[in-house]
């Protein structure tokens, strides 16, 4: 179960003005799941995503940049679990624009106004004859309340659906920001396997819409490892429809676009935090905070290697203050001048390391007392500068190895 994650509920899920959501049971992998989802955009809505890194990316992220590419005025997505459509070659590429194509004839629209989504099991077809029965039933059931059965049917290894609502106030408008994303393993920063989705009723331009979901992505879903794998289907799209009723917001540096970007903010770290509390596995939740870095770069470089290592994942799993593990990755980050003698480690409000070597104050048993938390916190100051990063991680325990060789049971 997720680690001290608070299930959403219908009503804590609120409907964005000029969004409507459909789910089927297509049966792609399993059946009597829902694992078939589109969400479909009245005219007028801008659209911009960021996608994997992973140089082996999957059909569908392909596809999506080409349209994308083409236009922001995006009309629909279609997302499937079950089959990540990845390592498949020019049949999965046609497979994913008939799926873009199929959705488009239905919804009166151009292919490349839909963008496709799919995540699952890599080197396999989708199945096609499933995902086209699956359409028509997606949108027999579009309706605006259908964020959370949204959040069941891009599942995949999640124990728990995951949503996020927030609300805030632009030129005296009420403005709603809502998202769902899916991800438990094969997550790492630079995109983490994750679809995000949020939507928004604000009016804003494309351009800055883009500017705003790279900047969301930066402190969210790539501050975030479970273990240390980038899929080659990660995507994080955002959608803006404009009902708000407020004054288009068309560049950065105002006050509305400040308030905006910062509600989104918060809805994607809160979609990412998510992720990591349900992880393979997961027992502890684990905040790697790094400060006093050159660049934030270098800060990213050493929350990365602690978050990375299994040796220190599989110790806070057994509660093992085995500390030295932290300071190892520290040191093997990759920044070359690093004066181990102005590094200072915490875990949570104990001090463990300063000075080049255990702190004076330093007791075992305070260590063993923070590990058996839920939730953690590993605190490094660098002393090279005032650059800060904070990273969102979990630990390694049994069940993640039997999840994940049993992936495709």
């Amino acid at each position: 179960m997720a680690v001290n994650y608070k299930l959403p509920t219908p009503a804590s899920v609120l409907a964005v003005p000029g969004v409507s959501l459909g789910y089927a049971e297509a049966h792609v992998r399993k059946p009597n799941r829902k694992d078939m989802l589109i969400a479909a955009f009245e005219p007028g809505a801008h659209v911009a995503g960021v996608f994997t890194q992973n140089r082996f990316c999957a059909a569908p992220v392909l596809v999506c940049r080409e349209h994308l590419k083409a236009t922001h005025d995006i009309r629909a997505l279609v997302i499937n679990t079950g089959c990540a459509n990845a390592g498949t070659g020019e049949r999965g590429l046609a497979d994913a624009k008939t799926m873009a194509a199929e959705v488009a004839v239905a919804l009166d629209c151009k292919p490349n106004q839909v963008l496709p989504f799919s995540t699952g099991v890599i080197l396999e077809h989708l199945p096609m004859d499933r995902i086209s029965a699956g359409i028509p039933k997606c949108i027999a059931n579009l309706t605006p309340t259908g964020w959370l059965d949204a959040a069941h049917a891009i599942m995949t290894t999640d124990t728990v659906p995951k949503a996020v609502s927030k609300q805030i106030r632009i030129h005296d408008k009420t403005v709603t920001i809502t998202g769902i994303a899916k991800g438990a393993g094969m997550i790492q920063p630079n995109m983490a396997t994750m679809l995000g989705f949020i939507a928004t009723d604000a009016a804003v331009s494309a351009h800055v819409l883009q500017d705003m979901v790279r900047v969301a992505a930066d402190v969210s879903f790539n501050s975030i490892t479970i273990d240390g794998d980038t899929s080659t289907n990660d995507s994080f799209v955002l959608i803006a429809t404009g009902k708000a009723g407020h004054p288009q917001i068309n560049g950065e540096g105002t006050a509305e676009y400040g308030q905006l970007q910062l509600a989104v903010n918060d809805v994607a770290i809160e979609l990412a935090q998510a992720i990591v509390r349900d992880g393979e596995g997961a027992t502890k939740f684990i905040t790697v905070k790094v400060e006093g870095g050159k660049t934030r770069a270098e800060c990213m470089k050493v929350a990365k290697a602690i978050g990375h290592s299994p040796l220190v994942k599989t110790a806070f799993f057994a509660s093992d203050p085995n500390l030295g593990r932290i300071l190892a990755a520290i040191g093997y980050a990759g920044i070359a001048d690093l004066d181990p003698n102005k590094i200072m480690l915490s875990l949570g409000d104990v001090l463990v390391a300063e000075n080049g070597g255990r702190a004076v104050s330093y007791r075992e048993e305070e260590g063993v007392r923070v590990m058996k938390e839920a939730e953690i916190l590993v605190h490094v100051q660098l002393g090279r500068g005032k650059e800060a990063v904070t990273l969102w991680t979990c630990d390694f325990s049994y069940d993640y190895v039997k999840i994940n060789a049993d992936y495709r049971s």
